[in-house]
């Protein structure tokens, strides 16, 4: 039983007794004290008013005072209005720390047999991964892990755009305009060459779009009519065919992108263990809604294009199928989730990680399962997110104007030296542990930045904030994790004492030690919100309070249980972070 349950159990009895009321624990809440009240445990106590009969501050202080009497756990409390405060004895904390410090499962994984599968990153193969993808992959990345933690088994994936439109106008674009270039002959990788490629159709697209506007053709009639456009669709609609030669193109420039992507996921430190393509998902999809339309779930309009009516629900009338036969994204993402729930019919969960710019898709596309009949259409979830803005403006890769991956994580890395080397710490590592730590630090500093932002929030990126040393970032925490170790090497590893009970607390060690035992708590919750913004900032607060802990108070130079009692507290606090971190994807340094 935990202390919380012990807590809520006197209570529960007290009332029972005191006024002869059973009641139903779920109407209490018991958290911790926020910061600015003494107390370690804050209980409310306005569901008891009414059974009491009398003012809320009566109550807390007729509660308050049965509990002091009944645990010995609890050393005083104050009343704040309908709010009773809880002060632990420094005992208990004590005894947790030596609980915690004994369990050799205190930081391992939980297991409950749920299967989730987190989809992220999903990028199309027509252009490189940029800072965008960055969030996209950092978020869905973390969950998964944050999941796993928590007790999921998680399958993660992606589904991978590599047909349509937008892949056949960089296809197109190199081979009008491409003169056979590779990425051998041309030094870049694959990504890049496709990327450049889609940019050099859209320059020459708007070229003729702008000839035929001055023809006196409207804009919207001139971006169906300019010759660029009509041969793109043509494409399509011979790769659908499956055209050999067009087919050959396609697989040529995808398996440049692919071979980019894997050096860029590497460097992310990312990775998958199912990969969905949408080139094999989207006939599935037709087979899926010629069914639906067979079965009266979809109508179809004189041109032969295929509908859903969603205006029952509150959406819109959606397009899936056009009328020249070619699928639109919505089929193959129809397609993607009934293949995905074919291979892991166990599956409990499906959670799929993009921008808030298509909230609307996977409102509709969660509908048009529900009305298909599949039973585990609640399972799927949305982790909706905020576009990354740069101080410029927002990215538009058609226009060349995005902040490519590669370069932002050579930039960040490169910001980490120089913000290291100046503070000329690292003359005892070799240049190899340099440039590990280097690496380690840089992307650790980009992961948190993006992070540590609540996903739902759209967010500026500022690549100097992130690899500060001070300041709400990765690398504070980073250094917290070092300064740690610091201290128990030079402690010589001093074991835990089993006789702690003499120990005083002061209120920073009352307060660091009540930071770490909600670890598991917090994490939990964190999975279940979906949000790593809350393991960053976890991280991030017991950083800050170890540091204040560090500053005012001895560690080495106590002597006896104190000195045992702030070593086992200095690395606890270590573990916390490292594990707490890695759940964010980000890796901690023994020394920096």
């Amino acid at each position: 039983m935990t202390n919380h349950e012990r807590i809520l159990e006197t209570l529960e009895a007290f009332v029972r007794t005191e006024i002869g009321v059973e009641i139903d624990r779920t109407q209490l809440v018991l958290d911790e004290t926020r910061k600015e009240f003494e107390g370690d445990f804050t209980l409310v106590v306005f569901p008891l008013v009414k059974m009491f009969r009398s003012a809320p501050e009566a109550v807390a202080n007729k509660v308050g005072e049965h509990l002091i009497q009944s645990l010995k756990e609890i050393e005083s409390f104050n009343v704040i209005k309908g709010f009773l405060n809880l002060k632990m004895t420094s005992d208990y904390w004590t005894r947790q720390l030596a609980e915690a410090g004994a369990d050799s499962n205190f930081f391992s994984p939980r297991e409950n047999g749920d299967v989730v599968l987190v989809e992220y990153s999903s990028p199309n193969t027509n252009k490189p991964l940029h800072l965008g993808h960055l969030r996209n992959n950092f978020l869905g990345h973390s969950v998964s892990l944050m999941k796993a933690f928590s007790g999921d088994d998680v399958v993660k994936t992606q589904i991978i755009n590599d047909r349509g439109v937008h892949i056949c106008k960089s296809m197109l674009a190199w081979r009008k305009f491409g003169d056979g270039e590779t990425p051998e002959s041309s030094g870049l990788k694959g990504d890049k060459l496709v990327g450049k490629y889609y940019v050099i159709f859209d320059q020459h697209l708007r070229s003729e779009i702008s000839e035929l506007e001055h023809q006196g053709v409207s804009n919207e009639e001139a971006k169906k009519a300019a010759p660029l456009m009509m041969e793109v669709q043509e494409m399509l609609q011979k790769w659908e065919a499956n055209d050999p030669e067009i087919r050959k193109l396609w697989s040529m420039m995808n398996g440049w992108v692919y071979a980019g992507f894997e050096h860029t996921y590497d460097r992310m430190q990312v990775s998958f263990d199912h990969l969905y393509y949408e080139s094999e998902t989207y006939l599935k999809g037709k087979d899926i809604v010629v069914k639906g339309l067979a079965d009266g779930v979809f109508y179809k309009k004189e041109d032969g294009s295929v509908w859903c009516d969603l205006e029952a629900e509150g959406l819109d009338h959606k397009l899936l199928i056009r009328g020249d036969g070619t699928t639109v994204y919505m089929t193959q993402d129809i397609g993607t989730a009934v293949l995905r729930f074919e291979d892991y019919p166990e599956m409990t969960q499906a959670i799929y990680t993009v921008g808030d710019e298509q909230d609307y898709h996977f409102k509709v596309l969660f509908k048009i399962l529900e009305k298909l009949g599949y039973s585990w259409a609640p399972n799927c979830r949305h982790l909706s997110y905020g576009m990354v803005d740069l101080p410029s403006g927002k990215m538009k890769s058609r226009e060349g104007t995005v902040v490519d991956a590669d370069d932002l994580m050579v930039e960040v890395v490169r910001a980490a030296q120089e913000s290291s080397q100046d503070k000329g710490r690292l003359d005892s590592l070799s240049e190899s542990e340099q440039r590990d730590l280097f690496e380690t630090l840089g992307i650790g500093a980009l992961k948190f930045f993006l992070l540590r932002v609540d996903p739902k929030k759209r967010m500026m990126f500022d690549p100097e904030e992130s690899v500060a040393l001070n300041g709400d970032t990765g690398p504070f925490v980073q250094y917290t994790y070092a300064r740690c170790r610091a201290v128990l090497r030079k402690s010589g590893a001093d074991p835990i004492r089993a006789d702690l009970e003499g120990v005083q607390l002061m209120d920073k060690e009352r307060a660091l030690l009540r930071g770490l035992m909600s670890f598991r708590a917090e994490m939990n919750t964190a999975a279940m919100a979906m949000n790593p913004s809350a393991v960053a900032n976890y991280c991030l607060e017991i950083a800050k309070v170890y540091n204040q802990f560090y500053h005012d108070i001895p560690i080495l130079t106590a002597d006896g249980a104190e000195r045992s009692f702030r070593l086992e507290l200095t690395r606890l606090t270590s573990e916390t972070i490292k594990v707490g971190m890695s759940l964010l994807g980000i890796d901690v340094p023994e020394q920096m």
